[in-house]
């Protein structure tokens, strides 16, 4: 995202030292961004005299130095000073935590009804007034108060609680920006409200027919044999009568014959009701399952050590620290990379069916394309079988007609012409660019949106496509998809 700024003639970057002493901290007026940079001058006072010496160089060589301050547990050391460090700690792990916050906005846009503003409560709950420091065995959060005498916080900060669980000496750490970064994805609160209010859209019984068998291992024996028999009768009577429609409440009969098989696992359910309550129960307990399992971790097994790592492959820029002009910036570009996928999605497909519609050989098919769409996202169907539940004559026609990779890249395309405009836009009205622009400046910009895209999108979408069997339709753009394919229903 910097290079584009680069291109608008300016580079935007904290002081290198600052970040250490300006907190992002929840906006008391609720509007806007719903967040808000303040400084906190009893931190800047302690790093620069403390470390005079220190702030010309790298960031990380400070930090290091606050680290070892705040984890001491020389007795002699000053527990004022070691606050006053954690101080500057939590100033500078509250960028990431942000950045959590709106990557998290992102990765769920067009599936979720919420903004990153409704997730910041949660992790931003450090105003910088209150001097905290760890229990001696670094279990605890204690408060200082001005006597310099500690007790018990009756209110966990959560960049504390980053500070409590990291582990700096530990072989197989990560940075701390980036594990603030992991802790806030992974805050228990914050998931529970993604689980129960991000994914409404989908029903019970949806969820349920979509399991895959990475969720069956999370789940108890009974619960596996729960979803097994699920699938062996409403999954195979949504297929065999070539549903694709809304998941509707499974029948008298179906719940009947579900039961019978239960019984012949081992597993007794007394009565249809039973049952749909042990499956909602089900479906209930897959929400609050870990909502980043179906996207890349942050992290990776090192498979000589047995550690986890930071992926290498992660763009070094991941979390950094941005300031509030780059930070707004950041919001425009993925408010409108998501706007622009969403409409061109449906343009796409949209043009599809009328392109369909005018042939003669394909016309008949025509109804039939957005319900192949929800066979191959939504049910996970290969185009062979597709064909063969759509009435088609092979998989190479079945192919012709649906055709993902084609829609693809279509989709990829208006992408990056609907991103041209709004970001040409934004950069006259700040004077980065003239108008009209340099051909050689078009140019170099198109060629980075797409590589933005494709990074953020569509090199995942496509691997989807490629994989064959067993495939996985969970990137960003299957996403997407999947939801226009739901309202279409």
């Amino acid at each position: 995202m910097r290079e584009f700024r680069r291109d608008w003639g300016r580079t935007v970057s904290m002081n290198a030292a600052s970040k250490f002493w300006t907190i992002c901290q929840l906006s008391l007026s609720g509007e806007g961004r719903g967040y808000e940079l303040r400084s906190i001058p009893l931190a800047q006072t302690f790093l620069e005299k403390e470390y005079s010496n220190s702030l010309s160089i790298q960031n990380k060589n400070i930090q290091a130095m606050l680290l070892s301050q705040f984890y001491s547990t020389e007795l002699e050391c000053d527990l004022t000073k070691r606050a006053h460090a954690g101080l500057c700690l939590r100033c500078s792990i509250s960028y990431p935590i942000l950045k959590a916050c709106q990557t998290i906005d992102s990765l769920f846009a067009g599936n979720k009804q919420f903004t990153y503003q409704d997730l910041l409560p949660f992790v931003l709950n450090d105003d910088g007034k209150a001097l905290a420091i760890l229990d001696a065995e670094g279990k605890k959060q204690l408060n200082l108060n001005e006597d310099g005498k500690t007790q018990s916080a009756t209110y966990k900060i959560f960049a504390v609680e980053v500070l409590r669980t990291y582990k700096p000496c530990s072989p197989a750490r990560m940075s701390l920006d980036n594990w603030a970064f992991l802790q806030t994805k992974q805050h228990p609160e914050l998931k529970q409200f993604l689980s129960e209010f991000g994914f409404q859209h989908l029903s019970d019984w949806a969820l349920l027919n979509r399991v895959r068998s990475k969720h069956l291992e999370q789940l108890s024996d009974r619960d596996g044999h729960l979803i097994k028999v699920f699938h062996a009768v409403y999954r195979r009577d949504r297929r065999q009568q070539q549903q694709v429609s809304r998941c509707l409440d499974p029948t008298k009969p179906q719940l009947d014959e579900m039961i019978n098989l239960l019984q012949s696992r081992g597993v007794l359910i007394q009565g249809a009701d039973q049952l749909l309550k042990a499956l909602k129960q089900v479906a209930k307990q897959l929400r609050q399952f870990d909502v980043w399992q179906s996207r890349d971790s942050l992290e990776i097994q090192n498979l000589e050590t047995g550690h986890y790592e930071l992926r290498v492959d992660l763009p070094s820029e991941a979390t950094d620290t941005l300031d509030a002009e780059e930070q707004e910036f950041l919001e425009f570009l993925n408010q409108q990379l998501y706007l622009v996928l969403t409409d061109s999605i449906e343009k796409i497909i949209q043009a599809q069916i009328a392109q369909l519609k005018k042939s003669k050989r394909y016309a008949p098919f025509a109804l039939c394309f957005i319900p192949g769409l929800r066979l191959y996202y939504c049910e996970g169907l290969s185009l062979r079988d597709v064909g063969a539940q759509l009435g088609m004559s092979s998989w190479d026609q079945t192919r012709r007609i649906l055709n993902p990779g084609e829609i693809l890249s279509k989709v990829r395309l208006s992408v990056v012409q609907q991103l041209l405009e709004p970001i040409l836009v934004k950069a006259q009205a700040q004077g980065f660019v003239s108008k009209p622009p340099e051909p050689s400046y078009l140019r170099t910009l198109t060629e980075q949106i797409e590589a933005f895209v494709d990074a953020e999108i569509f090199v995942e979408a496509a691997s989807e496509i490629k994989a064959g069997k067993n495939r996985s339709m969970n990137s960003i753009y299957a996403q997407h998809l999947k939801h226009y394919i739901e309202q279409k229903a």
